[in-house]
């Protein structure tokens, strides 16, 4: 039953079939607030022929709704217009919540100003034990961040209108997937990690049942997984995660999973996430995912034909600042180098982290 509920409000938010539903006024919202359906604008009338074919289909789809409430596949959907302080955010969900910004939601921001208002509903459901909040959002997070920010900025009688729906926390997340799918700005890497949570969580580790549940190839959904392993260390040299594509992040999480490549990837990773803020501070491009992905495969490559004579560790602009020789145990040989841009503090901070990292690689001179 959960998977056909889950099919028919996915099919309400691609506005195929629509439900009636009643309206409501929640806890927080005012009498003033409770939607009511415009009058019709005047205009010709279709003609008689297809206005009976418009009409019977309208009507067969609108029993075949009321025949699935009646016989139980679903329940009445309650319509409400709420105070988005009131809901929070189902954590099962894919999208990063702190990612989004007014760039990101300002087609949804505008389109809503234009309109009026929310016009399409978000899909939520009811939760106890939280004082602070009376529902959470499955389905309709970009809505919910956007009426947020309108009523924090000039709007503060927005409303956030939402379809209450009972589900199981199995599907709600397919529901949540779904929607996902149909979204560019959610990243890869942040439906992988949706992936790798909910297997765990709804599935029991089944991977056969989870691609058969959510209808997806074994194959690409085990890939998924696989980049959803990439730490956060990696994660940190892209400019930003959304960056983090699934086509080449899987050979680069494979590499990982050997123990003699995997330290030359990560202290890559950590001279990159250091160009990247360094990049942000001064207001200077970030380097393009492309090239990321390069560097780090790059020295993969290098590792595999031995282990490195000499690390360099780069300072502004990609120019030298440090080089690490002669690493044995018997110590290690450091070269500052000259007009690598950095102020002496900086310099001394980038040597401690590059002998902090080789202790975390078992080369440490300490030994």
């Amino acid at each position: 039953m959960a998977r056909k509920q889950s099919d028919y409000l996915a099919s309400l938010l691609a506005d195929e079939e629509v439900l009636e539903t009643k309206s409501e006024v929640s806890e927080t919202a005012t009498p003033e607030t409770v939607a009511e359906s415009p009058a019709p604008s005047p205009g010709p009338s279709p003609a008689p022929a297809r206005h009976e074919r418009l009409r019977g289909t309208t009507l067969l789809g609108r029993e075949s709704a009321l025949a699935r409430v009646a016989s139980g596949e679903v329940r009445q959907v309650t319509q409400l217009l709420l105070d988005p302080a009131r809901v929070r955010v189902w954590k099962g969900n894919a999208r990063s919540y702190e990612h989004l910004s007014v760039e990101s939601c300002r087609e949804l921001i505008d389109s809503i100003i234009a309109e009026g208002g929310q016009k399409v509903p978000a899909v939520v459901r009811r939760i106890d034990g939280d004082p602070d909040h009376d529902y959470e959002v499955i389905a309709g997070t970009r809505r919910h961040w956007s009426i947020s920010w309108l009523r924090a900025h000039s709007y503060p009688d927005m409303q956030f209108v939402a379809q209450v729906a009972q589900l199981d926390d199995e599907a709600a997340f397919r529901l949540a997937d779904l929607e996902n799918r149909a979204r560019k700005d959610v990243s890869d890497l942040e439906r992988a990690r949706n992936y790798a949570q909910a297997l765990y969580d709804h599935y029991g580790a089944h991977l056969t049942r989870m691609a058969d549940r959510l209808n997806l190839s074994k194959g690409w959904l085990s890939k998924m997984l696989k980049v959803a392993s990439l730490p956060d260390a990696v994660v940190a040299a892209f400019a930003s995660p959304a960056d983090v594509q699934m086509k080449p992040a899987y050979p680069l999480a494979q590499l990982l999973d050997n123990r003699e490549l995997a330290p030359a990837i990560l202290r890559e990773a950590k001279v990159l996430a250091r160009l990247q803020e360094e990049r942000r501070k001064s207001g200077d491009p970030a380097i393009a995912a492309n090239d990321v992905v390069a560097r780090l495969m790059a020295a993969a490559s290098v590792r595999a034909d031995g282990p490195p004579r000499e690390i360099v560790l780069e300072g502004r602009g990609g120019r030298p600042a440090i080089t690490l020789r002669s690493i044995n145990r018997q110590g290690v040989t450091l070269r500052f180098h000259a007009g690598s841009g950095m102020h002496l503090d900086a310099l001394l901070e980038l040597a401690r982290e590059a002998l902090e990292q080789l202790e975390d690689e078992g080369r440490s001179i300490l030994l």
